[in-house]
């Protein structure tokens, strides 16, 4: 048996690794630029490239690569070699400061919005010293930004790093006010839950939509889903578990803090969770354990889904985002300590999320949207699409205490009596979990739980610091120029409190009067699908919030909302364009020859008997032989519906067209094939079923 201590990080060029590697000048020098963003000497990173090599090499790395995250959703990498020609005929293994500090990759054929045209193809990777590198094969892995050849920002770490020292700026100038003076860095962190399904490769490979979407596009409910229940916690399957240990000790080598498995409530459905770490990092490890569950998958027979909803009829899969607020002392911001309604800090940052959250629903939202995440969002399996905050009993009564003016009686420490002496006492928390709701206050963070499991955590990151680091800026502002702070930041709260409580429920968000009261009486946003948020993207306040905190640039917001809108329609176009493909060559055949079966059937026990009324094959065929041609029709009115699509004169119109047509057309082709499937002999259906699909690994 391994013990993880000895090889946790191994595969890392962590703060163990550089201490060793490196000069304690070097180190020092190094730290001061990963700790307070001092600029990189060159000589530094010199010194840093060559011990980076050797280490790197000593491990059986002959490669280096940029690892960066662009606008497609997943990561890129270019490997080069470390081999540089010697006089002698051989090689030499040479990594210099500068290949460390900078790559120039083809920047045209990734998504840019219009940043760039095709000819204009420079671009440029920039090592983030933050965030460590790491050896993936026989590959050096160097985590960098990714910015076009006129700056602009082409991936999703730069904006992060942006939005997180935008929020460290403005979360200072707070804590200096409360009299902190030795806070040095505001971080933010996350733990990123991950959901996602396993299926057999085998059966993986003989649907086409699996394939090219990453969900059944076709699919009839088998007997069981997930009604008992059973699944939730229950006893891991040995093939899952294999799996899993493998999976652990993969990641634990990336330096990566997988913590907490189990199986998830649809069949066939798991989730893995981290303990939280920085943020950027936190991302980058995200990534990573994305690919690093479809790579070992693959090594045990079995195919890792991380779709949002890879089953109709069963849950989707999110990802649950913790994030909090930690001092570079180790402070948690957001704990209310034992007596939150004495801690007017605390207080104040309760509040600068809770006004977040509620001016720029809208952002929150749209760092969510894509086509698989429309499917979830609100199917009664994962939050609505409204957004709202869960604060629990003790906070709710704190913040009407002082939006009233009485007196807070405080909550009271209830012991649970479990009626059996030999089992241990405990206090209860003062508040329960809320697993409906989108935002959830947890007892020192936040949990926003209506990002999609494929979704990079990065977007919903990016707006989350953006969003609330505007209210501390706004607060700060106000405070700074006070002549009596305690009066002016009492006010403050108060005025918070009073303003966005509208946005707080802790009732049930799954139920629909919810949905009718946070639109009609509290006034609520519910963007269901991508095309009605995205487009928000680029409202006046949300413009002028993300340029003055120079997270954004005008023209980078542009390209982001059309490059969403476009992954939107590409992705929905792929659904359609796969649906039509299988009805034709695979549905209507297998339903066209069972029905030939039965008829022969029919006509042979006639020649038996001719008494026989053959009643079962007869209303069979007449039932399958109707569905056939609905079939063909439904699949005619879906291609025409997808052909009109050339018209639409821009992207986001397009967007509109395929929420307006396209979709419905898709689900009445479904509906048709699906019923099919429900008449239609196992052995002449083309492809694995629902049943087969989700009870398929033993």
């Amino acid at each position: 048996m391994k013990n993880v201590s000895d090889f946790f990080g191994c595969n890392v060029f962590d703060d163990r690794v550089m201490k060793a590697n490196l000069s304690a000048k070097v180190y020092q020098s190094l730290r001061k630029t990963i700790d307070e963003g001092a600029k990189l000497d060159i000589g530094v990173a010199n010194a840093v490239a060559a011990a980076m090599k050797d280490w790197a090499v000593e491990h059986g790395a002959t490669h280096y690569t940029h690892w960066f995250q662009p606008l497609t959703g997943v990561t890129a990498e270019k490997h080069d070699s470390f081999i540089s020609p010697s006089p002698d005929g051989g090689v030499i293994m040479e990594f210099s400061g500068k290949e460390l500090i900078k790559g120039e990759p083809d920047a045209s054929s990734f998504p840019s919005g219009g940043l760039r045209a095709t000819f204009e193809a420079r671009g440029y990777t920039a090592w983030d010293p933050t965030s460590y590198a790491f050896i993936k094969g026989n590959t050096l892995c160097i985590p960098t930004a990714f910015c076009s050849y006129g700056g602009e920002a082409l991936d999703k770490k730069t904006p992060l790093l942006r939005s997180m020292e935008a929020l460290n700026k403005q979360a200072i100038r707070i804590l200096h006010l409360f009299g902190n003076d030795d806070v040095k860095c505001v971080r933010t962190s996350v733990g990123p839950e991950q959901e996602y399904f396993l299926i057999t490769k085998e059966m993986y490979e003989q649907r086409r939509d699996l394939q090219f979407t990453g969900r059944t596009l076709f699919g009839a409910r088998p007997p069981k889903g997930q009604e008992m229940d059973d699944h939730y916690f229950g006893v891991i399957k040995p093939r899952v578990a294999a799996y899993m240990e493998e999976l652990n000790e993969e990641l634990w080598k990336l330096g990566i803090l997988a913590k907490t498995e189990h199986n998830e409530v649809a069949p066939a459905q798991h989730e893995l969770a981290p303990i939280y770490t920085t943020t950027n990092i936190a991302t980058d490890h995200n990534q990573l354990t994305m690919e690093m569950m479809q790579k070992v998958a693959a090594k045990h027979g079995l195919v890792c889904l991380l779709h949002e909803k890879p089953f109709a009829g069963v849950n989707g899969s999110g990802k649950h985002n913790n994030w909090s607020l930690t001092t570079d002392g180790g402070v948690n911001l957001l704990s209310p300590g034992e007596t939150p309604y004495e801690n007017a800090q605390f207080l104040l940052f309760l509040c600068a999320v809770i006004k977040a959250v509620d001016d720029y629903q809208d952002l929150l939202r749209l760092s969510v949207a894509t086509a698989g995440n429309d499917h979830r969002l609100g199917a009664n399996e994962a939050p609505p699409a409204v957004i709202s905050i869960f604060l629990g009993e003790e906070l709710h009564a704190v913040l009407e205490a002082i939006e009233t003016g009485t007196p807070y009686a405080g909550t009271e420490k209830t012991q649970m009596k479990l009626g059996v002496d030999v089992l241990p006492k405990f206090n209860r928390d003062t508040t329960d979990r809320n697993r409906t709701s989108p935002f959830a206050f947890t007892g020192n963070k936040f949990e926003f739980r209506m990002l999609g499991s494929s979704n990079s955590i990065a977007c919903a990151n990016i707006m989350l610091n953006s969003a609330v680091a505007e209210s501390l800026k706004i607060y700060a502002d106000r405070l700074e120029k006070a002549e009596n702070f305690e009066d002016v930041l009492h006010e403050m709260i108060r005025k918070t409190i009073k303003d966005h409580k509208h946005v707080i429920f802790n009732g049930n968000g799954y139920d629909d009067t919810w949905i009718k009261e946070a639109v009609e009486e509290r006034g609520l946003l519910n963007y269901r699908t991508t095309p009605d948020c995205m487009p928000h993207l680029l409202d006046e306040k949300n413009v002028r919030m993300l340029t003055s905190h120079k997270v954004f640039s005008e023209a980078e917001l542009k390209s982001r909302c059309e490059i969403m809108l476009e992954n939107y329609c590409k992705a929905v176009l792929i659904e359609a364009n796969t649906m039509i493909d299988m009805a034709k060559t695979e549905i209507v055949p297998a339903v066209s020859a069972y029905v030939l079966e039965l008829a022969n059937t029919a006509a042979a026990k006639k020649a038996v008997d001719d008494s026989i009324s053959c009643g079962y094959e007869t209303k069979l065929v007449r039932n399958l032989a109707k569905l056939e041609e609905q079939i063909a029709i439904k699949t005619d009115e879906l291609e025409e519906a997808v052909m009109k699509l050339q018209d639409a004169e821009d992207v986001e119109a397009e967007a509109y067209r395929i929420r307006d047509a396209v979709l419905g057309k898709m689900g009445e082709l479904r509906a048709a094939c699906d019923e099919a499937e429900a008449m239609t002999a196992k052995k002449y259906w083309p492809f694995p079923t629902y049943g087969d699909l989700l009870f398929g690994v033993k």
